[in-house]
């Protein structure tokens, strides 16, 4: 979010999914879209069917590869290298949009002077694409009359993610595919409702609809409305800030809801120790989860079948859920919960229905003020709408007028990755998703359905190093990092080049967050998922 909002003034995607089957060209970098998003495939591929072309750079050579006009494959971490190749051949060909850049941006002759000095031989070499594919794909994204970028994780969990993500917005300014219908930049998020958790507030720098914290404005609207004297202004912790936090003894309790950090965040084994050491692990979900195990108090929560309230999905829709069935045994819907807390600890909070909560949300954002529960009876509404005869807004940026004023160019350098291949620890390792499972695996492998479909882990290794290493299909083998070691079963395939191996993250027992890097983005404080060094040798 943080390099579109730097870019646009808006970090949300910004076109509608539906749109996707208008655009000309589609370019997917670091999302496997069939796996993780199959519904939006779904649009992508009705686009093929339309006469789109669809565009794919990814290390690992995906599902939604197999459907590409064009694959390339890049070496893991290269992504600005790769982007900014492409931007130097399309300036060499004529094809950037002058009127655009011209009328609607600004410090465009900074990033030239930066495009200016790449080579596209040079970056070949880096990313490990041929110059001839640059251009092909340089060509095919700029000649088009309306292209659209789709991202994922594999763009942002990097540790120059942010700079990742400015350079898809300087891709899309350059060539003027943005503003209008079927183009823009969209991210697709990695959870149902992370888009609606972002605009709640689910950052430690901003209040609902993005107000930041520090703003002084922003901070007497909510102390007035939630009847307080004083709000901090300060900003709070990231994730990896908690985890310090507890070892430097500065944070005595955590409360983690509908989190499972000992299976989903990096260097597992440094979780544990810090959860292990905290005053006070209170933890709140619907299943006893290996992060659940470790608390000293376990609030029982509801799933999405039991609760009302709404969601918000990737293109910022405000959709309606509505309860099935009753909660389980002492259970409550988690504002049920944190409500009762507040209570017994002296603020008084009286909502009486999800209903509620959202007319107070409405009250203090201004993205979402026109919004009520009785429009939301149909297929939603998409936010910015600021007022109750407002339609909402499918598509960002209308004719280049930017959320920010104007769109901001900003010129990338190419950074390593944080870990690179060494001849202690000679592959590079990729993480991400299988389409039967849902992150940790929380409901998915608690689901007998589902879990049968793919009841353990695999590391994806290319014939030659399987040849090298004398392992076949099936075996097991010890794969080790800088910071642990894990056993699984190996799955041949050339879907990996040599010298990069793949593995899901879904498994506990075979928890390959154990060996990721921690290493993260010095600005929207992501770790490395999706580059980390190991070795391999037979179990």
């Amino acid at each position: 979010m943080a390099g579109l909002a730097a870019s646009f003034g808006s970090g949300a995607m910004t076109n509608a999914v539906s749109e996707l089957e208008i655009s000309d060209t589609i370019f997917i970098i670091g999302s496997n879209t069939a796996t993780s998003h199959p519904l939006v495939a779904t649009r992508i591929f009705r686009a093929i069917e339309n006469g789109a072309k669809v565009i794919v750079a990814d290390p690992r050579k995906n599902q939604i590869a197999d459907f590409a006009h064009l694959y390339v494959r890049h070496n893991p971490g290269t992504d600005v290298a790769l982007l900014n190749a492409m931007m130097k051949a399309i300036l060499d060909k004529g094809l950037e949009d002058k009127d655009f850049i011209a009328e609607n941006t600004e410090e465009f002759e900074g990033f030239k002077q930066l495009i200016d000095t790449v080579s596209l031989e040079e970056s070949s070499n880096i990313c490990g694409v041929s110059v001839e594919d640059i251009k092909a794909l340089a060509e095919a994204y700029a000649k088009a009359d309306k292209a659209s970028i789709v991202y994922c994780m594999g763009i942002t969990q990097h540790t120059t993610g942010v700079d990742n993500v400015k350079s898809l917005a300087n891709l899309s300014m350059l060539t003027g595919n943005i503003g209008k219908l079927g183009t823009g930049v969209n991210p697709l998020r990695g959870q149902n409702n992370v888009q609606g958790a972002c605009d709640m507030g689910g950052l430690p720098n901003v209040y609902t609809g993005y107000q930041p914290v520090t703003l002084g404005d922003a901070n007497k609207k909510f102390s007035q409305a939630w009847g307080v004297d004083f709000l901090p202004s300060n900003i709070g912790l990231t994730i990896p800030e908690m985890l310090a936090g507890i070892e430097n003894d500065e944070v005595k309790a955590l409360w983690v809801m509908g989190e499972n950090p000992v299976v989903s965040d990096p260097d597992a084994n440094h979780v544990v120790k810090a959860l292990e050491k905290v005053e006070l692990l209170i933890v709140q979900d619907i299943f006893l989860t290996p992060t659940a195990k470790l608390a000293d108090v376990v609030l029982p929560g509801v799933s999405f079948a039991e609760k009302d309230g709404t969601f918000v999905n990737t293109e910022r829709r405000v959709t309606r859920v509505r309860k099935a069935v009753d909660p389980v045994g002492e259970s409550r819907q988690d504002w049920e919960i944190i409500q009762e807390i507040s209570n017994r600890f002296g603020f008084e909070m009286a909502y009486e229905s999800p209903e509620d909560i959202f007319n107070e949300i409405a009250s203090l954002t201004p993205s979402y003020a026109g919004i009520t529960y009785e429009r939301l009876e149909g297929p939603g509404l998409q936010w910015p709408c600021p007022s109750k005869d407002h339609p909402g807004t499918p598509f960002l940026h209308k004719d280049g007028k930017f959320t920010r004023g104007k769109g901001l160019f900003h010129a990338i350098s190419y950074i390593p990755p944080n870990e690179v291949a060494n001849d202690e620890y000679p592959f590079l390792m990729t993480t991400g998703r299988v389409y039967a499972h849902y992150h940790t695996g929380t409901m998915t492998r608690n689901s007998e359905s589902l879990d049968f479909e793919a009841r353990e882990g695999f590391l994806e290794i290319n014939p030659v190093d399987a040849q090298t290493l004398d392992i076949c299909d099936g075996q097991k083998i010890k794969m080790a990092s800088r910071r642990g070691e894990i056993e699984t079963k190996i799955m041949v395939t050339e879907r990996v080049s040599p010298g990069l191996v793949f593995m899901p993250f879904h498994f506990e027992e075979a928890n390959v967050n154990k060996l990721t890097n921690p290493a993260y983005d010095p600005i929207a404080k992501i770790p490395e998922f999706k580059v980390c060094a190991v070795k391999l040798e037979k179990a």
